[in-house]
């Protein structure tokens, strides 16, 4: 399968989950690709008015992973926007993933994968699967691993 990972990351985080996220699919059999959102100036938290650099193309994607850091409690604007303005996925198998600093899912975390599959599902996207990693927490690297051990096996 090929599985496109598409990610919007203002730290490195969120790129840092992709990153391995992507070995453990290739592990898998799977041939899967970072394909990274970028804005054009600043993307302020909530804004409706980001203006997208880059916006990938998914349509050459069997199955699709978008991921995301939660801005002021929500979907960081820079991937709401891009999410809104991708045409119809079709029945694609998707999975999201948010990444987040605060120690909560409540403070922003279930409210980001939340709009993620809203989207996502409006344009027709088999959502199969979530994650959320905790970025502050002392089990950090357990916190992406069992994140991950819960993506990759829906892309069997």
């Amino acid at each position: 399968m090929n599985i496109g990972i598409v990610v919007y990351s203002q730290t490195g985080n969120t790129y840092h989950v992709a990153r391995e996220l992507k070995e453990k699919f290739e592990a898998a059999g799977h041939a899967a690709n970072i394909e990274q959102v970028s804005v054009t100036g600043e993307a302020p938290p909530r804004s409706k008015h980001v203006q997208l650099d880059v916006a990938p193309a998914v349509e050459g994607y069997d199955a699709l992973v978008f991921g995301a850091p939660v801005q002021a409690f929500a979907l960081a604007s820079a991937m709401n926007t891009y999410l809104e303005q991708l045409p119809a996925l079709g029945s694609k198998k998707v999975a999201c993933f948010a990444t987040k600093q605060l120690p909560f899912y409540w403070t922003g975390g279930n409210q980001a994968i939340a709009k993620m599959k809203q989207i996502c599902q409006a344009k027709g996207a088999d959502v199969c699967g979530t994650g959320i990693v905790i970025w502050s927490k002392t089990r950090r690297d357990q916190n992406i691993r069992r994140c991950i051990e819960s993506l990759v096996p829906l892309f069997s």
